[in-house]
């Protein structure tokens, strides 16, 4: 398995950064997978897989450098540069762009395990035509999406901030992604490969959600910076917004007996913070009117029932404690998500 040595220093200032690059790449890994974890992207695929296939097939020495790039259990590394913070697509894209031919071949080569296939040897091109199918995702497959996806991601973070704070790393890390978790001793698995260990104590380290499921990796600048990239969570995370109200019209998500005691609106609204949302979310998964939302939040937040939190350009709504206990003492049943 592969492990890192992490000391509590680095531990207590990591952070979760948002990256247009990282979504970016998650996606051309789900187009290079074909297969769907949810009725979402199911849709997605549906969208866009046939675009990207035609593209491939009019270029095949990008194609060989994408199946070359994405290796059996490593990625080649100039492919995923990591995220130094709130950057832009444009600023992250260049890294690509401005990696070296010899490095990219020598990452390429990593990744497959073996030698260059014969059509991407000796090509000093290869930065540029990654950056460039990345670029294009980025702005036919991705950017289209990226508000609303972009707020599924802020949920995440502060979901896993809230998981933090009430259960520590160890209970935060083991939820991130399959094949992670917190060994103890200043030990954090990062996947199941076998690689040797990395002390990183001192370095950076972020955390980077990414909306496309079963797909993450980690990534890093010797010696100064490391990054998980993991698949997020959340009420949405598993919805294109056409699918909100397939969502909303499976049922209510609140028992009657709740509704009774809140109003059924409210309390549908109040079942449905199972991951935080904003206001526009709820608007979608709730099929009330922003000032029915907007009205009913203001109650719950009175009653000490739901906080809010900002993040990034969001205001995040989520249950507190004694919301939670309110619902199970209800019995209230979970919004069905189609989580796989």
């Amino acid at each position: 398995m592969g492990w890192w040595q992490v000391n509590a220093d680095t531990l207590a200032g990591s952070r979760f950064v948002i990256s247009p690059l990282a979504e970016t790449f998650a996606s051309l890994k789900a187009l290079s997978a074909g297969t769907a974890a949810h009725p979402g992207e199911r849709a997605w695929l549906n969208a866009h897989l046939p675009d990207h296939q035609r593209r491939l097939a009019a270029d095949p020495v990008t194609a060989a450098l994408v199946r070359a790039g994405l290796g059996p259990e490593w990625i080649a590394d100039f492919l995923t540069p990591t995220p130094r913070g709130e950057e832009d697509f444009a600023t992250e894209v260049a890294r690509v762009r401005e990696a070296s031919p010899e490095a990219a071949r020598a990452h390429l080569v990593l990744a497959l395990r073996g030698p260059l296939p014969a059509i991407l040897r000796g090509r000093d091109d290869l930065p540029g035509r990654a950056a460039d199918l990345l670029t294009h995702l980025w702005t036919e497959a991705v950017r289209p999406y990226w508000p609303r996806r972009r707020r599924v991601l802020e949920a995440d973070v502060v979901a896993r901030t809230a998981q933090l704070s009430q259960g520590g790393w160890a209970a935060a890390l083991d939820a991130m992604r399959p094949g992670m978790r917190w060994l103890g001793e200043n030990r954090l698995q990062v996947n199941l490969h076998e690689y040797p260990p990395r002390e990183i104590s001192g370095a950076e380290l972020l955390f980077v959600p990414v909306t496309p499921q079963r797909h993450g990796w980690v990534s890093w600048e010797e010696p100064d910076r490391y990054a998980v990239v993991y698949p997020c969570s959340g009420v949405l995370a598993h919805t294109e917004p056409s699918a909100a109200h397939a969502v909303h019209s499976a049922g209510s998500a609140a028992p009657e007996s709740l509704g009774r005691l809140l109003g059924t609106a409210r309390a549908g609204v109040l079942a449905r913070l199972d991951s935080p949302m904003s206001t526009s979310q709820l608007v979608a998964v709730t099929g009330q009117g922003l000032g029915s939302v907007g009205r009913h939040l203001k109650v719950l937040l009175d009653a000490r029932l739901v906080r809010r939190r900002r993040a990034g350009r969001s205001v995040l709504y989520y249950r507190t404690a004694a919301g939670e206990v309110l619902l199970r003492a209800q019995g209230a049943a979970r919004v069905p998500t189609d989580r796989s």
